[in-house]
């Protein structure tokens, strides 16, 4: 044998580091980590892990990262493992720092792009948690279309505290509007404090954080089970190191993510939100990583399904329960075995079996936490998206956390330009029943960042009045958020939209089954407002100015505008 061919290690693309004669400094490198020559013939694994110790949902993937690691290795990979960022949206939450958590989406997948193209690595773990982290890892997965596998953090267990069960972060939040209208007592809100989140872990509600998770599993990214397994449980390191051993065999017959991420999978995923009634942030997240898999979806697609699949689960904040009770109760596979006959269950997944092939051994599941079809939550999906002259290119509603009474809502506008004010106004009694608070420049480019809006609603919620205020904004909410309220309204004002040209008292029309948001002004008054209207332009950041002026408009996902 010549020299030429001893050298020739292997035919993955990873061979591209070690092969040949001229890769002899590339060999060296990899000697000095303590390889051996045998392995230069094995499949590189990259291990994308966000650990951080400032956020409870990662803060224990370090162990996660090793059992994926033992995995590979038995599998017959070589895995190496690397960071990437990560923000914890609750500690974010009402301050100027949510302006970084959308933008961090774009990061991490830039990122993990970049480690993974640079060193050419065959195929890729992506171990995430939490809201942004997990659509960005997905939306690198999309764009690299080699063998990868996501092994999410998992949700938390729900606090108990003084007889109440399933606490999760978002009753924490609206406790504080209790405290401040006299409900609950300061000794009273501090023990729930210290009760309502007693696990590491993602947020124990239905939030972005699982809705993420859970449509990693449903476009078929993970492992069955995966995206509700409780991030304490012995079951998620048992899922773990066998999504490791899984990757080294999704390299070898060459399962990529283009086969698996199809714009059928993408529809799959928005049936889900509606049976699940997730977060509003899967919109722009789900459009996010079908760019780019350039399977695009659309805002008509979530208002064409959202009249099709029912609103099936029973889940905080909007129902009773927590996650990890719905892990008990069959998990994600139970939802897709509920709305089977809705979704395209031919569809691959990175088991190398069909959806219909992993739900062969599923039961159906009936009960209090996944209502039966014949008497679902709603006979409509969880997520609703209005149209009018006040949202010409759309606005999403959580429909499925907005009480009956105020599904129809007609009301005078009270105008903020920021969430901070809107905060002020609220806590000093400033708001009144029957009016429709109007919060604008806070959009992806006038935010900037598109920051959510919950701790504006957890107050309204708490102080008793989402039966009689309504929120709209063109900022974005929380998982966790329920209540009458309408974001991603676009176009924004910053990009010149109808809700930068609201003025106090007018009034405005909410109805969501006509599915219409509007404004009692006419094309005529809105445009002599718009020959006086200059945008608000907020100081920001370098890192935030280069965000603005690259941003897409929310009904398109917030993606980054390239030049393909």
């Amino acid at each position: 044998m010549s020299d030429k061919e001893e050298l020739r290690y292997k035919d993955e693309r990873s061979g591209i580091l070690v092969n040949g004669v001229g890769r002899s400094g590339n060999r060296a490198l990899l000697y000095s980590m303590g390889l051996e020559e045998d392995d230069f013939r094995k499949p590189m694994i990259g291990i994308a892990n966000s650990f951080s110790e400032l956020v409870p949902g990662h803060i224990h993937l370090r162990e996660l990262a090793r059992d994926v690691s033992d995995g590979i290795l038995e599998g017959g990979g070589i895995p190496r493992e690397f960071d990437t960022i990560a923000l914890c949206d609750g500690l974010c939450q009402g301050h100027c720092g949510m302006r970084y958590s959308l933008p961090s989406r774009e990061i991490i997948a830039d990122s993990v792009e970049a480690v993974v193209e640079g060193n050419q690595l065959d195929g890729v773990v992506l171990i995430a948690s939490c809201d942004k982290i997990v659509p960005g890892m997905m939306m690198a997965a999309a764009r690299l279309s080699i063998p990868a596998i996501v092994v999410t953090g998992g949700p938390m267990i729900a606090g108990k505290c003084n007889g109440r069960t399933n606490i999760c972060l978002s009753n924490l939040r609206e406790f504080v509007g209790e405290y401040q209208v006299g409900k609950m007592t300061y000794d009273e809100l501090r023990k729930m404090e210290m009760a309502s989140l007693p696990t590491v872990g993602s947020c124990s509600m239905f939030g972005t954080a699982n809705t993420m998770s859970a449509l990693a599993e449903v476009l078929g990214l993970t492992l069955p089970f995966m995206g509700t397994c409780p991030a304490v449980a012995s079951e998620k390191r048992r899922l773990a190191r066998a999504s490791g051993k899984r990757i080294v065999k999704m390299v070898k017959v060459g399962l990529s993510t283009d086969k698996i991420l199809t714009k059928e999978a993408f529809l799959n995923g928005i049936k889900a939100v509606m049976a699940l009634g997730a977060s509003t942030n899967s919109v722009l997240h789900l459009m996010a990583i079908s760019h780019e898999a350039h399977a695009d979806i659309t805002l008509d697609d979530f208002d064409r399904i959202s009249r099709q699949v029912p609103y099936l689960c029973n889940l905080r904040p909007s129902g009773a329960y927590a996650v990890d009770v719905l892990h008990d109760n069959g998990g994600i596979p139970a939802v897709l075995k509920a709305i089977q006959d809705k979704i395209d269950d031919s569809q691959i997944t990175v088991t190398g079996h069909s959806i219909k092939e992993v739900l062969e051994a599923q039961p159906l599941v009936e009960n209090d936490v996944i209502y039966p079809r014949s008497a679902p939550k709603n006979k409509q999906g969880g997520i609703a998206i209005l149209h009018g002259n006040l949202a010409p290119d759309g606005a999403v509603v959580k429909a499925s956390g907005v009480k009956p009474s105020m599904h129809q809502f007609t009301g005078k506008a009270r105008v903020f330009n920021s969430m901070e004010d809107s905060i002020t106004a609220i806590e000093n009694g400033e708001i009144h029943a029957g009016e429709v608070i109007v919060l604008r420049y806070e959009g992806p480019k006038g935010g900037p960042g598109m920051r959510e809006m919950f701790l504006v609603t957890a107050l309204l919620v708490g102080r008793g009045m989402d039966e009689s205020t309504a929120l709209i904004t063109d900022g974005r909410f929380s998982g966790s958020t329920r209540g009458p309220c309408i974001g991603h309204i676009s176009p924004e004002a910053a990009a010149g939209g109808p809700i930068g040209l609201i003025e106090d008292g007018d009034i405005i029309h909410i109805d969501i089954p006509n599915r219409s948001l509007t404004v009692d002004l006419s094309d005529e008054e809105l445009a002599a407002r718009r020959k006086h209207f200059t945008p608000v332009v907020k100081a920001t950041s370098p890192l935030l100015k280069k965000y603005s002026a690259l941003v897409s408009s929310a009904d398109k996902g917030a993606i980054l505008h390239t030049h393909d």
